[in-house]
């Protein structure tokens, strides 16, 4: 199936570290590139990894029921081999925060998923996403403003701000599509639907977190090797 002339090669930390303007990838991989968001500990990590990850997900968000801190996830990042991707996800973080985080995380990647202006995303000179919380058509509306490296498209709900569960109509992020940015897929995600997912929207990525615990802050490690191997099934053929 073809991604509309788009490839999509695997994606690597030592590509995206310290850079922006654009996903430097290997012509090596035409499969979509998966994250598992909402790392907690060095096994879940590990396991995600050895099951062909492309990037982890760290989330420094104190409401979240899978926050962590900063001394934690560094600890791990330690523990990870240096060309996995680590993004750091945010929720309306002081600008302090975010740079000690980087710099005691060594995050290749930021992903806001707040109320942060255009320039917030962009000032801290990494690769940045912003996520949306798509309820219907209007959603869209604020996307073009936000000129990130990729934009996520995550379900509303209205106490939470992600990691839901929950899905969302998959027509509006083909929609999406329109303005050509790479779009992160997410929201309600299992083993049993991804395949689906990326069949259908032929997004650049896909975003997991509540699809493969096994409670909340707890990977199921045999969920992630099948959310990983279900999603990399649907390889795509350049046009």
């Amino acid at each position: 199936m073809s991604r509309r002339g788009r490839a999509y090669p695997r994606l690597r930390a030592k590509q995206v570290a310290g850079c922006r303007g654009g996903w430097n990838v290997a012509p090596d991989d035409m499969s979509v590139k998966v994250k598992i968001c909402g790392i907690t500990n060095t096994a879940d990590g590990m396991a995600a990894v050895e099951a062909g990850t492309d990037l982890l997900g760290f989330v420094f968000y104190e409401q979240s029921p899978r926050r962590i801190c900063i001394d934690a996830a560094a600890r791990i990042v330690r523990e990870l081999p240096p060309d996995v991707v680590k993004a750091g996800v945010f929720v309306n973080a002081p600008e302090e925060l975010v740079v000690k985080a980087i710099e005691e995380c060594g995050l290749n990647l930021l992903q806001f998923h707040g109320d942060e202006s255009p320039e917030d995303c962009l000032r801290f000179g990494l690769m940045s996403i912003k996520a949306f919380r798509i309820r219907n058509a209007r959603s869209l509306d604020s996307l073009p403003a936000y000129k990130t490296d990729a934009w996520l498209l995550d379900a509303y709900a209205p106490e939470k701000i992600g990691g839901t569960g929950e899905s969302f109509n998959w027509d509006l992020a083909v929609e999406a599509q329109k303005w050509g940015r790479p779009i992160f897929l997410a929201g309600g995600l299992t083993p049993e639907n991804v395949g689906q997912a990326v069949g259908r929207v032929h997004p650049f990525g896909v975003d997991v977190s509540s699809g493969v615990e096994a409670a909340p802050g707890k990977k199921d490690h045999a969920k992630v090797r099948e959310f990983i191997r279900a999603a990399k099934a649907v390889v795509e053929s350049p046009a």
